[in-house]
């Protein structure tokens, strides 16, 4: 299909970036990797005045890693966490969920900050951003912000973006040496958005018990969830056989999809159930 008309920029700097979203009154996008943007645009989903490239940002590229967490700079590529060696010992939940993205050709483009800000529900990246505590840092008009990611998913594609804002990086707290951590998710096919995802981690105490569990689930609701009921169950538990299935029972309680065309609400609360308990068994194996 034909792309709909639109004018095109590319700015240098980000001020000139904000300025030009500032100037189109919300009938602008940003073109960052194109993955989600361009089959939008062929399918008449958007159709922006103006789109804004931020290809020539290379202050956006950035990964840090230091004591206090990583930080990943907004367009910064899938390939470049796959590609960057500290980050498989600084943060291996992210890693572990990048590489459930897609397909090579769409990692070789996709990128961090247009994951966050396009909010799709299924995607890898918000979930592990809510389970994990990251913040998302932000720059418009009246300057710099910083979001909690449970506050910036606000619903399937919607965000707490204000029209004339842009995402600069998203940090993620420190990840202690001794972290257990599981990753799952469940697709029709290698690649396909998740029908239902579980990204889970916990830093065990010196009786092996489970302590700061955190759940994330994926694909099973408008927006990423962390599951408290959850955490709940397995704080300070052994994670033995016993405490994973009650963990199981709960993931499904705590979640109530909705049918849609690719699997029933009922299928996927029974799912997401499962993926928490292959996930914790991951963890703790």
């Amino acid at each position: 299909m034909k792309l709909p008309p639109f004018e095109y920029a590319c700015p240098a700097t980000i001020a000139e970036a904000v300025a030009l979203l500032a100037a189109h009154n919300g009938e602008a996008k940003l073109l960052a990797g194109g993955q989600s943007l361009l089959p939008m645009l062929a399918f008449r989903v958007a159709a922006p005045s103006l789109l804004v490239d931020l290809g020539k940002l290379s202050e956006l590229r950035q990964i840090r890693v230091a004591d206090e967490g990583v930080t990943i700079g907004a367009m910064v590529r899938w390939r470049d966490v796959l590609a960057h060696a500290q980050l498989h010992a600084a943060h291996p939940l992210l890693v572990a969920a990048v590489q459930h993205v897609a397909h090579h050709q769409i990692r070789n483009r996709g990128t961090i900050g247009g994951s966050l800000a396009h909010a799709d529900p299924a995607a890898e990246l918000p979930g592990v951003a809510v389970t994990c505590d990251a913040d998302i840092t932000v720059v418009g008009r009246a300057g710099e912000r910083v979001i909690a990611a449970r506050d910036f998913f606000r619903g399937p594609l919607m965000t707490a973006l204000k029209a004339d804002e842009i995402i600069t990086e998203v940090h993620l707290p420190a990840w202690p040496a001794r972290r257990r951590f599981g990753f799952c998710e469940f697709a029709r096919r290698r690649g396909d958005f998740a029908l239902a995802a579980a990204a889970v981690f916990y830093d065990p105490d010196g009786a092996g018990h489970v302590h700061n569990a955190h759940i994330g689930a994926i694909g099973v609701a408008d927006a990423p969830l962390r599951l408290a009921q959850v955490e709940l169950v397995i704080n300070g538990r052994a994670l033995d056989d016993a405490t994973i299935a009650r963990a199981e029972a709960a993931a499904s309680a705590a979640v109530d999809p909705a049918d849609d065309i690719h699997a029933s609400g009922a299928y996927r609360k029974h799912l997401i159930g499962v993926m928490v308990e292959r996930a914790l068994r991951s963890a703790a194996g």
